[in-house]
């Protein structure tokens, strides 16, 4: 065997076999099957026969393999018609990618609403705000009954005198609730407290 004409690439399926590199491209890696001028599916030479196969199984294999493919092209075909027709449709009601959207959020949401999980959920959300509405009365009326006592306590009393007695002080008389412009009066300050 001539070492130049041995395939010595480690990944090559074909190593240690000796390569016929009449064809420039026979070294270049094809994925698929290309189809040869008359309709035959490659070159039996080119390609080795596996052990296994007979040239008239490998022949009839060959004929099936491009069966399939003329069987691929020609459903690629009828799919690319039948999405055409599906835009074409589309375009006349109107749909746009974003109503579809649209419409499949709507039924996902419904479908969500009618599953156990979400009545579940939904049914210790509302047990969780009719417990806090309660605490929160609870807790409103606490502080408002505090709120009074501390109101009415002495504290509270003598604060609320001493305040009136500034507003009095600050607004004069007239601070029953009518405004006060500032050329009305001018407050005199005997203790500023600033």
């Amino acid at each position: 065997m001539d070492p130049a004409s041995q395939d010595i690439n480690l990944n090559s399926p074909n190593k240690g076999l000796v390569v016929d590199h009449s064809d420039s491209l026979s070294d270049v890696p094809v994925e698929g099957v290309m189809e040869m001028e008359g309709g035959a599916v490659g070159n039996p030479a080119a390609n080795p026969l596996p052990p296994s196969l007979t040239e008239e199984e490998a022949e009839e294999l060959r004929s099936e393999l491009t069966k399939v493919e003329e069987e691929i092209n020609t459903l690629r075909q009828v799919l690319s018609a039948k999405e055409r027709h599906a835009a074409d449709l589309k375009r006349k009601l109107s749909l746009s990618p974003l109503n579809e959207l649209r419409q499949n959020f709507n039924k996902s949401w419904q479908d969500v609403q009618t599953s156990n999980a979400y009545k579940k959920t939904q049914e210790t959300l509302s047990q969780a705000g009719q417990k806090t509405s309660a605490a929160l009365t609870t807790v409103g009326t606490v502080l408002s009954k505090r709120l009074g006592d501390m109101r009415n306590s002495a504290t509270f009393k003598s604060f609320e005198d001493k305040m009136g007695n500034l507003k009095y002080k600050v607004v004069g008389p007239k601070g029953n609730g009518e405004a006060v412009s500032p050329t009305d009066t001018t407050p005199t300050q005997e203790n500023p407290s600033f």
